[in-house]
């Protein structure tokens, strides 16, 4: 048995409540706090934003890339290119334009499918089920599956590596919060399945352990004519989630957690109103990134804390520093001049070091790192 060292003290000028209702004009909250948001924390008071750096030196630091620049379109989703990766998750981006005439299977963890682009039809083990832009598709480990786009698509691929996804605990809210899992669409044993079964010789590319291997059959192994049980492909659009909201206090980015790995969560930024209380902040905190890795990448809309990000792009904010909105951002939220935020995007919280691929460098925004820096 264990437990955190908890000591609550205040010292020196300081709010009674986080994020809301600053001692002074001038003022800037910082959060240092353990275990992503639900660990012990204090809050500290600063008379300079905690990012106003003049210098970075070193590589830990916080970096930006362009995905939209990036040469993402294979044949395989196992020769996308690996944006970042660690033991536990793989973080690919794949673009696919024409129908797979084979069967992809993932023999290393669950896939998460963020569709960014595109649209199309989804054959799995299970049945046939429509894709469009905003889905999220969780596809069990070892699940044979392929796509036929509508539209040319650009698909997230964020595996578990050996792990799986469930849902997050929502607490005091309820199993019904945020989305009912009776939103969750699961695939369909319809016409559409049935018509593409038969006795063609069909490819299995399956990944294991890096290596792939190709299982040949003389038929289609999508031949199932019925399934019960309750493991299957799921499917929630973010436009079907309704976030946590309060009117009075900025919720941390751990309120927004749509799915939860073994070391790694994913959260979803959707549109919502701007706090209105006189005295709540209405920007995201300055915060240190401690314990985690930081990932978001941005679906659509106008990303309200950031400056010249674009859908399409990433930002990656490793364990080890402190970061916050931009100045423009954070001066705007002083003045509550918006009254809502309309931006998507998808964030990957990281217990572990996620390396970045050496495929990036030529896409990456090497200016990130000063975009902190007061405009003169």
């Amino acid at each position: 048995m264990r437990k955190w060292i908890s000591f609550p003290h205040k010292e020196g000028t300081v709010s009674r409540q986080a994020h809301a209702d600053f001692p002074a004009e001038g003022i800037y909250e910082r959060e240092v706090g353990r275990s992503g948001f639900f660990g012990p924390a204090t809050h500290l008071h600063h008379t300079h934003a905690p990012t106003g750096w003049s210098k970075w030196e070193g590589p830990l630091r916080p970096r930006a890339f362009d995905l939209n620049e990036l040469d993402k379109a294979t044949a395989s989703p196992w020769d996308a290119p690996n944006v970042l990766n660690n033991p536990h998750c793989q973080f690919r981006i794949w673009s696919l334009n024409q129908k797979m005439d084979y069967l992809a299977r993932n023999g290393d963890g669950d896939e998460l499918m963020f569709v960014h682009a595109g649209a199309g039809e989804l054959f799995c083990d299970y049945g046939h089920l429509s894709i469009r832009d905003g889905d999220y598709i969780l596809i069990p480990r070892s699940t044979c599956w392929r796509i036929e786009p509508s539209a040319p698509m650009t698909v997230l691929l964020i595996e578990a590596t050996n792990g799986s996804y469930q849902l997050p605990d929502k607490g005091l809210v309820g199993p019904h919060a945020i989305f009912d899992e009776a939103m969750l669409d699961v695939p369909a044993i319809d016409d559409a399945f049935r018509a593409q079964q038969g006795e063609v010789e069909t490819r299995v590319v399956i990944k294991r352990r890096g290596s792939v291997s190709t299982v040949t059959y003389p038929f289609n192994p999508l031949d199932a004519v019925g399934w019960h049980g309750n493991l299957s492909v799921a499917r929630i659009n973010w436009r079907d989630i309704r976030p946590l909201m309060s009117h009075r206090y900025h919720l941390p980015p751990s309120a927004h957690t749509t799915f939860v790995a073994e070391r790694f969560v994913v959260c979803t930024f959707v549109p919502r109103p701007i706090e209105s209380d006189p005295g709540a902040l209405k920007v995201p905190f300055y915060h240190n990134n401690d314990d985690y890795d930081e990932v978001i990448f941005y679906h659509a809309g106008d990303f309200f804390s950031r400056d010249n990000i674009k859908p399409g792009m990433i930002t990656f904010h490793p364990c080890g520093f402190t970061h916050g909105p931009h100045p423009k951002a954070f001066a705007a939220g002083q003045l509550g001049t918006k009254k809502f935020t309309d931006e998507v995007a998808v964030m990957i919280d990281a217990r572990d070091a996620l390396d970045v691929s050496s495929g990036l460098s030529n896409v990456e925004w090497t200016g990130y790192v000063d975009s902190w820096k007061p405009k003169a």
